[in-house]
């Protein structure tokens, strides 16, 4: 063995001891008569030190020494003197007195440190990806998706799960994303997918009477890509049989309870988690996956609306637009150019513009003038108008109430962004809270800009059993089953309980406009399963990565992934996708009009 202990493990119980440690020069220290070298690994750093009273040869060796190389050194553990001790390091008591080094390889000058502390362009730590992971953060990281993955396998193991692997090969249907096709070479012209989720496989595996499955599974999905986005990403697939919706959101809760206990125990959790209606995320955060860690709900005040004698406000009345508040205390010392920076804001995401009434601190609440009061609208609001506003809200003096007015969807979300950003610019919550809760009672049918009923989710999922009556005449009333897991403004899973009858799947198969051919083509080998008997089942589909990231207070999953791609889908240490030679393509019976290299 080049080690007998990891470079982090070295204490002050191994004084006196002789061993050997193994693992890259992280910094090197010429004092003349001593050297010293940073010697570092995953598990961390210790100290070794050159003196050539001790090995002439050693001491030569270690002067040609250089970053990154990789060494193996033997030697005495010795205390560091009196003022010399590193508290930073968990090895900071004691050093290596080197008696032997072995050089085991050289490294050309990094295009970078290998240092937490250093800012790297992205494109260069993707290019040079395996230096990157030697950093002790990214190792942290990839530690603590290991330490996640232990934990999802060995609970659901004690809980009757089985681990069960579906295939990568598959055919294409419709699961709401583009999928990444394989051209076959064996059958010409046809094309596999790769699995957007295993959700057709799963569903089967329940009529099959596995009873509960799960799987850590990789899913492909050709599109737009954002920070919490890839080509490629890792879900927990889980499904069960003979269960309702609160048997399942349990089961999920207390395995996400278990994970963080064990580790981040220093993480504040809410139990039990929240339980929103779509209906009430939306009314009151914008959204339907609200941060919950402050409270800043938004208010209703199209009523209000329909007595400001404003042509903007009342022309989007007309046309079915709202008038949406978000009440932020203490805040009416923003000059000019913060309202301004927050007006750009909102209208980046769609909102024709930004509505304000600031309070002044001096303002006596119960006898408001309007002079008390500053807005870009103000000539247009009466005194009514505004004390009503402030009485809705529950305003004070010095307060903000914002306000955007359009239609409905663009409305909530430019109000959602405004909320969060606030929130992160005002500092109003604690980063090591993680507040989860459950949004359920979502539309089972949401209409498409053509007019025409698609899934809000996917095709499988079961109405409310009430709501069936209106799958025939008005779909947008149908409840669907489903339920999405959200923590900290980010959705982290979604799932439903399923539908597992025949006519009612080929039900919602019509409203969304398939013809039986088209169902026959798409999902035969599913309705025909149907037809041998089926559990009711539901299980969900949770975004590991994004779990992952959140445990280790990461924006993007990015830095959760050995091998991520970039925000264009491509991988810059192995240089995909690339082009193929003709000869693979002549081969697949694939023509390329044009190659540019």
């Amino acid at each position: 063995m080049y080690r007998d202990l990891m470079c982090g493990e070295p204490s002050l119980t191994n004084l006196g001891n002789k061993i050997k440690l193994a693992g890259w020069v992280s910094k090197r220290r010429d004092h003349g008569q001593l050297i010293f070298i940073d010697l570092r690994d995953k598990s961390g750093i210790t100290q070794v030190v050159f003196n050539p009273t001790i090995s002439k040869e050693t001491y030569k060796k270690a002067k040609s020494l250089r970053s990154e190389w990789v060494i193996s050194v033997e030697g005495d553990v010795l205390r560091r003197i009196e003022g010399a001790e590193n508290e930073g390091l968990g090895t900071g008591s004691i050093e290596l007195v080197a008696e032997k080094i072995e050089i085991l390889s050289k490294s050309l000058t990094p295009p970078f440190e290998i240092d937490d502390t250093n800012s790297i362009s992205e494109e260069i730590r993707l290019k040079y990806r395996f230096l990157d992971l030697r950093r002790n953060h990214m190792q942290s990281n990839l530690q603590i998706r290991h330490d996640v993955t232990n934990k999802i396998w060995n609970y659901l193991t004690e809980k009757g799960f089985v681990h069960i692997e579906t295939p990568i090969l598959i055919k294409s249907t419709p699961e709401g994303a583009r999928d990444y096709v394989v051209p076959s070479r064996i059958k010409n012209g046809s094309f596999y997918a790769l699995p957007q989720s295993p959700q057709q496989m799963k569903q089967i595996l329940m009529v099959s009477g596995c009873d509960k499955y799960f799987q850590i599974a990789r899913c492909f999905r050709d599109e737009d890509l954002r920070a919490d986005r890839q080509p490629e990403h890792t879900q927990l697939d889980l499904e069960m049989s003979f269960v309702h919706q609160q048997d399942v959101m349990s089961t999920v809760e207390q395995l996400y309870l278990d994970i963080i206990k064990e580790i981040k125990p220093e993480v504040k959790i809410n139990i039990p988690f929240e339980i929103l209606t779509y209906d009430e995320s939306m009314d009151k955060y914008g959204t339907d996956k609200p941060d919950l860690r402050f409270d800043m709900p938004l208010f209703d005040l199209s009523k209000i609306a329909q007595n400001i004698e404003s042509n903007v406000i009342q022309n989007s009345l007309k046309k079915g637009g709202i008038l949406k508040g978000l009440l932020v205390k203490d805040w009416s010392n923003l000059g000019r150019k913060d309202f301004d920076r927050l007006t750009d804001l909102v209208k980046s995401q769609g909102a024709g513009g930004l509505i304000y009434i600031s309070i002044s601190k001096e303002a006596n609440i119960n006898t408001l003038k309007l002079e008390d009061t500053n807005g870009p609208l103000n000539k247009f609001f009466t005194l009514d108008n505004i004390r009503d506003m402030i009485k809705l809200s529950n305003a004070s003096p010095g307060d903000v109430i914002f306000m955007i007015i359009g239609e409905e969807k663009i409305t909530n979300s430019s109000m959602s962004f405004l909320r969060n950003h606030i929130a992160k610019e005002k500092k109003l919550y604690n980063d090591k809270e993680m507040k989860f809760a459950w949004i359920v009672d979502f539309p089972l049918f949401e209409k498409d800009d053509n007019g025409s009923w698609q899934p809000a989710h996917h095709v499988f999922s079961s109405p409310h059993e009430e709501d069936i009556v209106f799958l025939n005449d008005d779909p947008g009333k149908v409840r669907a089953n489903l339920f999405d897991l959200v923590c900290n403004g980010v959705e982290l899973g979604s799932g439903s309980i399923r539908i597992h009858e025949r006519a009612l799947q080929e039900k919602v198969f019509d409203i969304i406009g398939y013809s039986k051919n088209n169902v026959e083509d798409l999902f035969g080998h599913l309705l025909t399963a149907f037809d041998y008997g089926v559990p009711p089942h539901g299980g969900m589909g949770l975004g590991l990565d994004r779990l992952v990231a959140m445990l280790c207070n990461e924006e993007s999953i990015r830095e959760v992934i050995a091998f991520p791609k970039t925000q264009t889908a491509s991988d810059l240490f192995f240089g995909a996708p690339d082009y193929i030679s003709e000869e693979q393509l002549k081969e697949l019976n694939i023509k390329v009009d044009k190659i540019e290299k």
